[in-house]
């Protein structure tokens, strides 16, 4: 057992020893009410006991806090439970802490049925207990989603509860028909208090320590709100599942990606897993699951070139398929366009990724993206690279003859490099396309040059045939070439950022070819997904660009007369 010890009573690490599937909690409330004995007896530990949970919300919470859950009721459960932290809610806790540390904005990503509403209200009840100050606001769409009497749907009843179960000793003077009014909570003793509020106008002429926003990605009239909430707080926190591409919340998720995001994934909770998974699946329309479950962007968006579904099932999918991968193992190169860009390398054997990297864009410097990559490749084991050789990668090819001459003059191997352009007229423009050719055998299906546009067109559409044909085998046991399917490896550090950009291009063929748009709605460019595309398309022959090749080159090219 995990203890440690602070003022009247010692924390108990209740995560690690609770069966979350079937939850007992005789022992949680037994420790409890030893602690408040002891508390009571020796009245003296509460000011130091105060002061350090004013320090540490999240052992106050774990320590006193009780939550409410209706459907317990069903199964024969007590409906009022101990809130015992996951160790995620913990760690969104301190995330939410650290943001306003820094003052700065944040953004939460969630699954449904993650308990973020409740947590975000015992957060802010117990910063009103135990801190001097503070105002914590809360916004959504409609009025009914923050405040309404004899529901706890909302968010401010669940806020009250909280309050109402923690021990007196901790409310001190707080009552809750004094200082709950309808969308206002006043802390008397610290003199914080919370608010609620809900439209478009949400924040405006009110100033807030800390402002949550739930469900941003729902709002009907979002700028109206970016604007309403832009001078109330320097500590903004959105709460949201998804909800596709055409919204803020969406474009800062993908814009930030940095520290600002926090994940809430559904395997984060200790009271799922695949089983529970397969049910909603199951029992859910698939959009639905995708959308509320998975976290899907693209759930609900036509034309999308790789669906998340058929991405998810590559994740791991030689191991599961118990397919052995071979093949050689070479790199790909998305070169950054701008400085808010970010340069991806991705790494893959055969049919598996298996490491990608990205880095800032800012700058442009070319030469040195190059080295990075060919260092990458030294560093894992790759013997070439194919880079995007539109736009500032052109500048590539060039770097790549300085950077392979001093490799030569050293002693070392030279780099293969290829420059692949998706501006470029399709590969093997009089092949079939897959797929398009009719079952009969009359007719003998569409030429790659009147199917895609030009060469990124046949390289997503590529990459959406192998993604599609692993999918199959993966979830209905329909075989192919083991070499024609796409595998990731579920160890990637930046795993579900690759997922959702692979979901994110969309396609249309309203002018009789296929076009692919990269960044609908306004979404950042898909560096890492462009990466896997580009390793995985087809190309021309890979050229070594060495000094010897160039001094080949020369010596055919004829001599200039002056």
């Amino acid at each position: 057992m995990n203890i440690q010890h602070h003022g009247a009573a010692p924390i108990v690490d209740w995560a690690a020893m609770i069966d979350w599937k079937n939850p007992q909690y005789e022992e949680v409330y037994e420790e409890r009410a030893r602690r408040l004995i002891r508390l009571r007896e020796d009245p003296d530990l509460l000011p130091g006991l105060r002061d350090y949970y004013k320090y540490h919300p999240t052992d106050f919470i774990n320590d006193w806090g009780m939550t409410f859950d209706p459907r317990n009721a069903d199964i024969d459960r007590p409906t009022v439970v101990p809130f015992i932290l996951t160790p995620k809610q913990r760690e969104w806790i301190e995330w939410v802490l650290s943001r306003w540390q820094a003052r700065q904005r944040g953004l939460c990503e969630k699954a449904r049925d993650m308990g973020v509403t409740w947590l975000a209200g015992a957060l802010a009840g117990t910063l009103g207990l135990f801190m001097q100050g503070v105002v914590v606001g809360f916004g959504s769409r409609k009025k009914e989603y923050v405040d309404e009497i004899g529901t706890m749907k909302p968010i401010l009843p669940k806020i009250r509860f909280f309050i109402e179960h923690v021990p007196k000793e901790f409310r001190g003077e707080w009552e809750a028909w004094r200082d709950a009014p309808q969308m206002r909570i006043n802390f008397p003793e610290t003199g914080s208090y919370i608010t609620g509020e809900a439209g478009d106008s949400i924040g405006r002429g009110d100033r807030a320590s800390i402002y949550f926003v739930d469900e941003a990605a729902h709002l009907p009239r979002p700028q109206l709100v970016e604007a309403s909430l832009s001078q109330t707080t320097r500590c903004r926190i959105d709460l949201s599942s998804v909800n596709g591409m055409n919204n803020p919340f969406a474009q800062n998720r993908w814009k930030w990606n940095d520290e600002r995001v926090f994940i809430f994934d559904w395997r984060d909770d200790p009271r799922k897993d695949e089983e529970w998974y397969r049910q909603q699946q199951e029992d859910l329309d698939p959009v639905v699951v995708a959308q509320e479950i998975d976290r899907d962007y693209a759930a609900s968006i036509t034309g999308v070139v790789l669906p998340g579904d058929w991405v998810r099932s590559c994740v791991g999918a030689a191991q599961r398929l118990e397919i052995e991968v071979t093949g050689e193992e070479w790199a790909s190169l998305d070169v950054a366009d701008e400085g808010v860009d970010k340069n991806c390398w991705l790494g893959a054997k055969g049919i598996e990724v298996r490491h990608i990297f990205e880095w800032s864009g800012r700058g442009s410097d070319i030469f040195a993206t190059a080295q990075r990559s060919v260092d990458l490749c030294d560093e894992h084991g790759y013997h070439r690279f194919r880079y995007d050789e539109d736009g500032l990668g052109a500048g590539v090819r060039g770097d790549m003859r300085q950077i392979n001459k001093k490799r030569q003059e050293a002693g070392a191997r030279t780099m293969p490099a290829e420059g692949w352009r998706g501006s470029a007229a399709v590969v093997n423009p009089e092949g079939i396309v897959e797929g398009t050719r009719g079952i009969d055998g009359m007719d003998k299906g569409r030429k790659n040059k009147d199917y895609f546009k030009n060469r990124k067109a046949q390289g997503w559409w590529a990459l959406r045939k192998r993604v599609e044909r692993t999918h199959r085998w993966v979830t209905r046991g329909i075989k192919c070439d083991p070499d024609e399917i796409l595998s990731i490896d579920p160890k990637l550090p930046n795993l579900w950022k690759l997922i959702a950009e692979l979901s994110q291009p969309t396609y249309d063929a309203s002018s009789g070819k296929i076009v692919i748009d990269k960044k609908p709605d306004g979404m950042p460019s898909p560096n890492m997904a462009d990466a896997l595309m580009m390793r995985y398309a087809p190309g021309d022959p890979h050229v070594i660009v060495t000094p010897d090749l160039m001094k080949r080159v020369a010596a055919l090219a004829p001599r200039r007369r002056y």
